[in-house]
């Protein structure tokens, strides 16, 4: 699970089983089509769990949170 900025100062949040593929898949505009014309994106927050389920539950979470809560959870990283 991990969050990006994107050039437009904007968050986004996703799961992937590899984050440093994804985060150049997104750099490319190859990635979400929310982050296709907001590159480039920055690398901010980054956790790891067990299972796809637990991923995607956290995920769902973030997304939900303020966007003050959720730059409490970027400087925190």
């Amino acid at each position: 699970m991990y969050v990006l900025r994107c050039a437009d100062d904007t968050f986004y949040t996703g799961y992937t089983t590899d984050v440093e593929r994804r985060v150049e898949e997104h750099q490319a505009g190859q990635g979400a089509k929310y982050t296709r014309g907001r590159t480039p994106v920055e690398l901010l927050h980054v956790e790891s769990y067990e299972t796809r389920s637990e991923a995607m539950s956290r995920e769902y979470e973030i997304k939900q949170l303020s966007r003050a809560d959720k730059e409490r959870l970027v400087d925190t990283s």
